[in-house]
């Protein structure tokens, strides 16, 4: 089954993103992650996050881990989202500690540690395979139906083929 047809509600999506569920609540009450396969609706309605959803939550965390305030969090989350997401597996978000770069080649990485400040950076490919495999031990939901997917591996056709070639 497709990764976009799963759903992963907030305790799943905390395990695999290594958050509390306070501030996975925090983050969608105030549209720093929101869930985008189903909001909640009042009090008692679930939250269904996708994959790339967990994904963002992840490396949130790892920025917050190092120090980036969460005002800057906020504006490379926002252009992740204006991008919708794209090539998201292939980028590496690189921060100085108060601006988030978003690098897409070793060419925009090598500027960045050229200009002397302390860089570090978050290949978020390395974020993607750590969520996959983290929810490959979780529950996921199917949208459409509902349905309990235990231990589901939500990579997709393309991700399954170049796991197996390594």
């Amino acid at each position: 089954m497709a990764s976009d047809q799963i759903g992963y509600r907030g305790p799943t999506a905390c395990a695999a993103a290594g958050i509390t569920y306070r501030q996975l609540d925090y983050w969608a009450r105030t549209g720093l992650v929101e869930p985008s396969v189903r909001p909640a609706h009042g009090s008692g309605t679930q939250r269904l996050y996708s994959f790339r959803d967990v994904v963002v939550l992840k490396i949130v965390k790892r920025f917050l881990d190092t120090g980036v305030s969460l005002q800057n969090i906020r504006t490379a989350v926002q252009h992740l989202r204006e991008r919708g997401f794209r090539d998201l597996e292939r980028m590496t978000l690189m921060s100085d500690g108060a601006t988030v770069y978003e690098c897409t080649s070793p060419d925009e990485v090598h500027a960045l540690l050229q200009g002397g400040q302390g860089i570090f950076g978050i290949a978020v490919g390395v974020v993607w395979r750590d969520v996959e495999s983290a929810l490959s031990q979780l529950h996921g939901e199917r949208i459409d139906t509902g349905e309990t997917l235990v231990g589901h591996n939500p990579a997709d056709e393309l991700a399954r083929r170049r796991n197996r070639a390594v």
